[in-house]
């Protein structure tokens, strides 16, 4: 009967870990269900003005995003995941391919604009939502998130997590070029 009790802690452990490991190899092959999509693709892009970040440019609002196919970036130098996605946005910009608008997300505006002044800023404008109103309007749930926008100002695609080579080349870009036919 001791051994039973002992037992019973490590059959649910092995359940879970079996269970959690399914679950990550299902999201590594873009198998996941159980992602909320965006409620807002094919939709109009919420309508919002933002305060700028001092120092990079002016301000940022719905306005500015129309008119072409663009990205809309939400990002923090708080956020580790950003840092990894970084260097790929400011590739992005050097190649001229697509405008990067980006939103300063829950974060301190100084630390904001001192994590970009040291890693590159890869962005046409910048706008700070420290308060998440905007974040909360696009439906973001955490850092970092990607929308594509068409030239019409209307969502496209959400990307959850960092843009890596392997997203950039299978999704984004195909994308972008089918928006701009």
């Amino acid at each position: 009967m001791n051994r039973a009790v002992f037992l019973i802690p490590l059959v649910v452990f092995f359940t879970l870990a079996a269970f959690f490991a399914e679950r990550l190899v299902a999201l590594r092959h873009g198998d996941a269900p159980n992602l909320l999509p965006s409620m807002l693709i094919n939709k109009p892009v919420p309508a919002f003005a933002l305060s700028p970040m001092p120092g990079h440019g002016g301000s940022l609002s719905s306005a500015d995003i129309k008119g072409q196919v663009t990205l809309v970036n939400f990002f923090g130098s708080w956020c580790v995941a950003c840092a990894a996605e970084h260097p790929f946005l400011v590739g992005i910009k050097k190649s001229g391919i697509v405008p990067i608008f980006g939103v300063d997300w829950r974060d301190d505006p100084v630390k904001g604009a001192e994590w970009l002044s040291r890693h590159g800023d890869p962005y046409t404008k910048i706008g700070l939502d420290p308060d998440s109103k905007v974040a909360i309007d696009f439906g973001v749930t955490g850092a970092p998130e990607t929308f594509v926008i068409d030239a019409a100002g209307v969502i496209r695609y959400k990307q959850t997590g960092p843009i890596t080579a392997e997203v950039w080349e299978s999704t984004l870009l195909p994308l972008i070029k089918e928006l701009r036919k």
